[in-house]
């Protein structure tokens, strides 16, 4: 347990603004208390990035610095929001809102529509698939079930990205998707669905983002009253920005610079939403002043896991891989992760059973251990072979295999089939029961070589081909086996598994795994064509197979088993290879080409603005991961008060004293002119600081902690004026 990590059911609430940073390391404490200008927040898996930004928030609402109801924080799921308003509470800042991009975007649309638009605001439509079904019948195309998922997809990807529909099979092409239809058909349903939307009065969920921005845009009196709201901002998961977000961000920010963001570049791993890093990866370029703390001491997983981690993107190209953190771990060592062989499918499942059966018999708690695959149709295998040894499971995002509506639909038709396969004319030249499934199921969708792409269309044809798979292993073990029997089967598997939900093993694709952690996990099929999966062509397709098999391996905190087969059925042709990923990683393997350098180190980087009328780039100062130690005595510091001076409060000071008492002299001036308390001007213990270290340009005031980029550009020309004995410039005024 660490405390980055974990706490304690109903932690203690902190007394002060100070108390609120006990427990953080340098960098998160840096976070915390860089509370004026832009900040950058680079993060790495198992880092405590949102401890770092709660208790961000939380010390500026409670040092007075912040007002809670002027604070906006954003993330992507409604789970992701609720945990930093319940962090938040246990911080003792409460007031502050805590949303997703889209709950935030409707509200204010609410609230502006009468006074922007007029009138009632059109309904908000949960699910847009009906409407795509709708839009297909009024173009005459036939849509089926994934397809119609598929096409809805690729309109939120055109709404997200802000591509019209005319614009679509350009922007498509350019983006390298694959298209489930014709570009130019999915473009004809999308102006048709647009159509539709307005027909009817209704909007969607992209829809939000996309009013609340034209609102912001057109009228100048809305965006001010937001801005008046809301004066600070911070942003999770900003890799996973899109577009569209991006720009609601801009309009809410207005020409202000009170914004952190918080990301990881290697952790981007839906960019087939719209989801870009470019906005974390630019922030410098836009904001040339801003601050970036690194975060790499990872309090999650075991140095083993972490140096497999950081071996995988060590291999890694591309722009994300040039901006790697280099994790490390601040956990006790623990057992290697473990490699292992079998020679098909159901044996890799019936392994992992096994070995997760003796986990749990050793004391690991089922909820602590998740298998973890590249497609929701795996999970079939590892559904029954842990219901074979009597391991309890739940299924993360994704239907349980025998309740999936392809499934159920191949189970009715395989059904009838028994019963009337006399009198089918697919069935004549089906010689064994496996030719019977497979003409039976062609009637379904399933075909013998699998769709190009991804997306639904690919998923249900997995579910399919899964089915056609199993009719071969069954007739194999059951000679003369019918297609009765084989339905029998299905029925008795389908039974079994309709079980009220436990809490269990999770079973979880490793998209649906982001942001969740297990004490042991199983990496299941890390085979060549299923990570990297074998529609991935692309480098940068490829890139992105690699940060997800990265995704999966951070998810573990203590035990990592990563598994592979070499054919996919019992007898089969052992063509398979490990995944390319794990060369020069796994024991036995060559080595990796590519990139082998370090990645980033944690620390500090802080921007300086450039002289007037010139554009140059900032000048990054990096701090070491060290504690901060007392310069006088070299004892670690823990207090903020103590880290701003760099000394123990009981160690002498080399204070000027004269200069302290002008600058207090210079802050209560200021603060009256502002009407702010003295110290959001500056703080005693920056003023002793400054005072101690008598700085002499722009470069030494902004090492004093306590002095943002904000700040340093509204007072440090005074400020430095004083330190050199000077007037300011409102002394030389009022002369």
């Amino acid at each position: 347990m660490t405390a980055a990590t974990h706490s304690p059911l109903f932690p203690r609430v902190p007394d002060s603004a100070d108390a609120v940073l006990d427990g953080l390391d340098p960098e998160q404490r840096e976070v915390a208390t860089s509370l004026q200008g832009p900040v950058c927040v680079l993060a790495g898996a198992g880092t405590g990035k949102t401890r770092a930004i709660t208790h961000r928030i939380a010390y500026g609402v409670r040092a007075g610095v912040l007002q809670p109801s002027s604070v906006l924080a954003v993330t992507f799921t409604n789970r992701a929001a609720g945990e930093m308003r319940g962090r938040l509470r246990q911080l003792g800042a409460h007031g502050v809102q805590a949303r997703t991009f889209h709950s935030a975007a409707l509200r204010q649309l609410q609230y502006f529509w009468p006074k922007a638009i007029g009138g009632a605001m059109p309904r908000l439509v949960d699910r847009k698939i009906q409407l795509v079904a709708d839009a297909a019948a009024a173009c005459r195309i036939r849509l089926d079930r994934g397809e119609l998922r598929d096409v809805t997809a690729e309109i939120e990807w055109s709404k997200v990205t802000q591509t019209v529909p005319a614009d679509y099979a350009l922007a498509a092409a350019k983006d390298g998707r694959t298209a489930p239809r014709d570009p130019a058909e999915i473009a004809q349903l999308y102006s048709v669905y647009e159509d539709l939307k307005r027909d009817r009065s209704v909007i969607d969920f992209e829809d939000v983002l996309l009013l609340t921005v034209a609102v912001l845009q057109d009228r100048a009196d809305v965006a001010e009253q937001v801005r008046a709201q809301y004066q600070h901002f911070v942003v999770d998961e900003y890799q996973d920005v899109s577009p569209l977000q991006q720009r609601l961000l801009e309009l809410w920010l207005g020409d202000r610079d009170s914004l952190c963001v918080v990301g990881d570049a290697s952790q981007t791993i839906y960019s087939f939403t719209g989801a870009t890093p470019d906005h974390l990866l630019d922030f410098r370029t836009r904001h040339p002043g801003a601050t970036v703390v690194k975060l790499v001491r990872d309090y999650r997983s075991t140095p083993q896991v972490v140096h497999l981690a950081n071996g995988l993107l060590a291999q890694a190209r591309g722009r994300a891989a040039d901006h790697r953190l280099e994790l490390v771990s601040q956990r006790a060592p623990g057992p290697e992760p473990a490699y292992t062989e079998y020679t098909d499918e159901p044996a890799e499942a019936e392994g992992a059973a096994h070995r997760i059966h003796d986990l749990i018999a050793s004391g690991v708690p089922a909820s602590e251990i998740a298998v973890l695959f590249r497609t929701n149709a795996q999970s079939e295998t590892y559904e029954q072979a842990l219901a074979d040894v009597g391991v309890p499971y739940q299924l993360r995002g994704a239907e349980r295999f025998f309740d999936r509506p392809e499934v159920r639909k191949a189970g009715v038709a395989l059904r009838a089939a028994a019963r009337f396969g006399g009198n089918d004319s697919l069935l004549d030249d089906a010689v064994d029961l496996p030719s019977q499934v497979r003409a039976v199921l062609s009637g379904e969708g399933w075909t013998p070589q699998p769709p190009a792409g991804s997306g639904a269309v690919r998923e249900r044809w997995e579910s399919l081909a899964a089915l056609v798979n199993l009719a071969q292993d069954f007739a194999a073990a059951r000679q003369g086996a019918t297609l009765g029997d084989l339905v029998a089967e299905l029925d008795e598997r389908a039974n079994a598994q309709h079980a009220p939900t436990v809490q269990g093993v999770t079973l979880a694709s490793l998209h649906s795994a982001k942001g969740l952690e297990w004490d042991v996990v199983f990496l299941v099929g890390v085979a060549e064509g299923m990570i990297p999966i074998t529609y991935a062509r692309t480098d940068e397709q490829i890139e992105e197979e690699r940060r997800l098999l990265y995704v999966g391996v951070t998810r573990a905190r203590e035990r990592l088993h990563v598994s592979w087969s070499l054919s996919r059925s019992p007898g089969g042709r052992p063509s398979r290879r490990p995944s390319r990923f794990l060369d020069g990683l796994r024991p036995g393997s060559a080595g990796a080409a590519g990139r082998t350098a370090p990645g980033g180190s944690g620390g500090i980087e802080r921007g300086f603005p450039a002289a007037a009328g010139k554009r140059e780039a900032p000048v990054p100062r990096r701090t070491q991961r060290t504690p901060a130690r007392c310069r006088v005595c070299g004892r670690t510091l823990t207090e903020a008060g103590e880290m701003k001076l760099m000394r123990c409060e009981g160690c002498p000071s080399d204070m000027d004293e004269g200069l302290y008492e002008r600058l207090r002299e210079w802050r209560a001036g200021q603060a009256g002119r502002s009407g702010q308390p003295a110290f959001c001007v500056f703080t005693d213990k920056t003023l002793m600081a400054i005072a101690e270290g008598v700085p002499d340009d722009e470069r030494e005031l902004a090492r004093i902690p306590g002095v943002g980029m904000r700040k340093l550009r509204r007072y440090g020309s005074d400020v430095l004026a004083i330190c050199a004995g000077r007037e300011t410039a409102g002394e030389a005024t009022e002369d």
